[in-house]
């Protein structure tokens, strides 16, 4: 609900939202308010509220064609009248029918449309594209969207001169081998991919909201926060390197040895490799970016400082950022707001245009959201913004072509250079001429960064159930992962890559 990127310990008597995730151990929770009072209701109400409050979109040929039918007649009106010719007024009519018109608009957002589907993006609506090329402030959420939502360990510090960094890890991940917590199961599985062999603890003890204790080969081990350590007697004098940890929004495990601190290890959520590039990319296109975030106001500095973001909002509730939406637009700004979260859906209802992240993005937002990309590549961002001014650009071209082309067919027709046979003739040609235009689009390059989606070796995962152990399909050059025994069989996730084609994959689904 809140979007925060880093588990919050919770105490007896301490209020907890819906929706809240339990991350570890049994608790109970009582229920203060009735459903239709829930903070999950009051999100979806305001989901609603926000769709119903959404104006509906003037297509840019509409505009046209409010006036251009009771011209052409009146035109044809004249040239009947005036010439006496009623053959003049129907070759008027004739090359005065807006097909080209209306074909201007449909050809080129369906050619967008499907070059940005070849790149992982989908366009849900027309409009949405049309729309995305007057925008000028984008807003974005931080936690899964300009970082990948994942929590991994980013510093190791020793305090010790006889003990390496590589040592601490060893000694930490070992105590928190057996814990259930998000942050130790980070370490373990960073100790892992360092190739360190994990010493299994003795006397393991987990203090929720605290920290853990055990004793392994190197001694008597504590990791927690200080107010745990100080329980222990254990002088925690390590303020400059938790404030550091902190102001850059991190966790923080604090390790003692023997009754020593010895080290810390720093966690936190990880930016996307392009993100800093892709709010850079913006700027040059002439956009603001805005970052709103649950997170709180110091994790939400450090992180806009990264990727080049400067005004920044934290600590906000799904309602608050829905808030800024709606005062942005008040401003008389176009918005895009970009999230992937339950609490960004309002905010998502409420912009211009909303982008949504594909894979790791909530059912809630990807559904409140106008487009969404495929394989939440934040960089493809400025992609759609080039695609939009495009698209714009040659609707707009469509429209001046078919106007001029109808502009010299009515004053060929006037002077009878044209009969109804020559006018049909020129009139297809210009229709023929603004399909073409649109479809260039299709093929058009627009950012090198940007790559096709590769539909011959896409990766694909699946959960299975085997009943006593009975493997049902091949697993030949499949990667196995989390397999579980159980006494009614096995249970595993296994990746593998194929062709999108369902039928390439027939044997590890069947």
């Amino acid at each position: 609900m809140t979007g925060e990127s880093l588990p919050i310990d919770k105490e007896v008597g301490d209020e907890v939202f819906c929706g809240t995730m339990n991350l570890y151990g049994a608790i109970d929770i009582k229920a203060t308010s009735l459903g239709e009072n829930s903070s999950l209701q009051k999100l979806i109400d305001l989901v609603k509220a926000a769709d119903e409050k959404q104006a509906p979109t003037q297509r840019i040929a509409d505009k046209w064609a409010t006036w251009l039918v009771p011209v052409a007649l009146a035109i044809a009106i004249v040239a009947w009248i005036v010439t006496g010719n009623i053959e003049r007024g129907v070759t008027v009519l004739v090359v005065f029918c807006p097909c080209a018109l209306i074909l201007a608009t449909p050809t080129a957002i369906m050619a967008a449309i499907g070059q940005a589907t070849k790149y992982g993006v989908l366009i849900k609506s027309g409009e949405a594209l049309e729309t995305l090329g007057a925008l000028n402030t984008l807003v974005f959420d931080k936690t899964g969207t300009l970082t990948y939502g994942n929590l991994e360990v980013s510093d190791v510090i020793s305090l010790r001169d006889d003990l390496s960094g590589g040592d601490l890890l060893k000694i930490v991940a070992s105590c928190e081998k057996l814990s259930e917590h998000p942050l130790a199961k980070a370490i373990v599985k960073n100790a892992k991919e360092a190739n360190i062999d994990v010493e299994e603890p003795k006397d393991f003890k987990m203090y929720p909201g605290k920290g853990v204790t055990c004793t392994n080969s190197y001694g008597n081990v504590y990791a927690g926060n200080a107010k745990f350590l100080l329980e222990y007697n254990i002088d925690v004098d390590v303020d400059s390197q938790l404030d550091k940890l902190k102001h850059e929004g991190k966790a923080s495990i604090i390790v003692a040895l023997n009754g020593e601190v010895v080290g810390l290890v720093g966690l936190s959520d990880v930016i996307r490799e392009d993100s800093k590039e892709m709010i850079e990319r913006l700027d040059e296109l002439g956009c603001e970016s805005i970052l709103l975030t649950g997170d709180n106001s110091q994790t939400a500095d450090y992180f806009a400082g990264q990727v080049g973001i400067s005004k920044v909002f934290g600590n906000l509730l799904p309602e608050e950022k829905l808030s800024w939406i709606e005062k942005l637009k008040s401003e008389g700004k176009k918005v895009c707001m970009i999230g992937d979260g339950v609490n960004d859906a309002p905010a998502l209802k409420t912009a211009d245009v909303s982008v949504a992240m594909g894979s790791v993005g909530s059912d809630v937002a990807i559904e409140a959201a106008d487009i969404a990309l495929l394989g939440d590549d934040i960089g493809k961002i400025p992609y759609l913004k080039k695609l939009s001014n495009s698209t714009l650009f040659t609707i707009k071209a469509n429209i001046a072509m078919s106007m001029a082309i109808n502009a010299a067919a009515i004053i060929c027709s006037v002077l009878g250079l044209l009969n109804p046979v020559t006018g049909a003739i020129v009139h297809n040609a210009g229709s023929c001429l603004v399909v073409l235009n649109a479809a260039l689009l299709y093929d058009r390059h627009f950012d090198d960064s940007i790559k096709k989606i590769d539909t011959e070796h896409t990766q694909h995962s699946h959960y299975h159930f085997h009943d006593d152990g009975e493997h049902t399909h091949s697993h030949e050059g499949v990667k196995i992962i989390d397999e579980i025994v159980t006494d009614n069989g096995i249970k595993h996730m296994h990746a593998h890559k194929h062709s999108i084609a369902r039928k390439s994959c027939e044997l590890h689904h069947n």
